[in-house]
């Protein structure tokens, strides 16, 4: 958001967190529209379902207790009309922390977590060990379960990430579960992602044997491959790139020439707050780089150097102008 309070673009949002980032724009905007901008705003909820679930979600934020009491702790008067009236200068950074106390348990959320065993929060990875001897390294924002016994032995990733290193096995293979797929394995090392509804598999060594949840649909995939499976069934193979792909295994985060948009949805992933481009034109800057992924702070402030963004960093909050 400028200075002048340009409107949002009333485009559609590509994912929840650019819905929020643009309804926390729109929420200062509308303190004072003119009609042009109340045009505008209505074209952006029409745009795209997201646009409207994330407004409802940062409008309930903004008038309810949390950023109250941040007003009142900064000791303006308690009045609830002065309060955020006075408040709209530090709007921002005060509706997003209120927007990650929210977050960070979400009820949505709720029954996922309640069945998970093992839950990483954000930035934080967290290496386990299977009763079979099996080894997993959950990344950031993850949570997984698993039951490995003389019956069965089954794992599932509910959401996130993880790396899985089997021990070979003559019995029962392990089978895990993330979203729309099962992964069917034996002495193999390969990472599961299962975000948004759509999984990704890839296979440093040995097979993977995987199976549609959708329609039962079977591709075997071997080391070095690597595919997608969204709501609609199996991509085709591609070939796996472990520099990139399974850098975050080495604790790494490596870009080659990659959409900066892309670099900050993967950097967001990490950072236990908001990144928010505020420059369309820096969107399509390719980057090139090798960072440490648990210092996502550090990797902004380079990519704002990099490409000569103005970057302002708030509490749980950086912007790039």
């Amino acid at each position: 958001m400028t200075d002048n309070h340009r409107s949002p673009e009333p485009s559609s949002a590509q994912d929840p967190a650019s819905a929020m980032d643009q309804a926390l724009e729109w929420l200062i905007v509308l303190g004072s529209p003119d009609e042009e901008q109340s045009r505008q705003f209505h074209a952006w909820l029409d745009a795209d379902p997201l646009n409207a679930q994330a407004f409802a979600k940062a409008q309930a934020i903004w008038d309810g207790p949390q950023v109250v009491q941040c007003a009142q702790n900064l000791a303006v008067r308690p009045s609830k009309v002065t309060v955020l009236a006075r408040l709209r200068p530090h709007w921002k950074p005060l509706a997003t922390a209120a927007v990650l106390i929210l977050g960070l348990f979400s009820f949505s959320s709720l029954p996922m977590r309640l069945q998970a065993d093992h839950l990483t929060v954000v930035g934080e990875r967290q290496r386990l060990q299977l009763e079979d001897g099996s080894r997993v390294l959950l990344n950031t924002n993850s949570a997984f379960s698993s039951t490995i016994n003389d019956q069965q032995r089954v794992a599932r990733l509910y959401q996130g990430e993880a790396f899985f290193e089997v021990q070979a096995n003559r019995g029962q293979a392990l089978e895990i579960d993330a979203g729309p797929v099962t992964a069917s394995v034996r002495d193999t090392a390969f990472a599961v992602r299962y975000l948004d509804g759509v999984a990704q598999v890839r296979v440093q060594r040995g097979d993977v044997d995987l199976r549609a949840t959708r329609d039962d649909t079977r591709v075997r995939l071997s080391a070095g491959e690597s595919i997608r499976i969204g709501p609609n069934g199996f991509d085709r193979p591609a070939k796996l790139d472990t520099a990139t792909d399974l850098a975050w295994v080495q604790g790494r985060l490596v870009f080659e020439n990659c959409p900066l948009n892309q670099v900050l949805a993967e950097l967001r992933r990490y950072y236990p707050g908001w990144i928010i481009n505020n420059n369309e034109q820096l969107a399509d800057v390719t980057v090139t780089g090798n960072y440490r992924l648990d210092q996502p702070l550090d990797v902004v402030r380079s990519l704002a150097h990099i490409t000569s963004a103005r970057l302002q960093e708030f509490p749980a909050l950086v912007i790039l102008n």
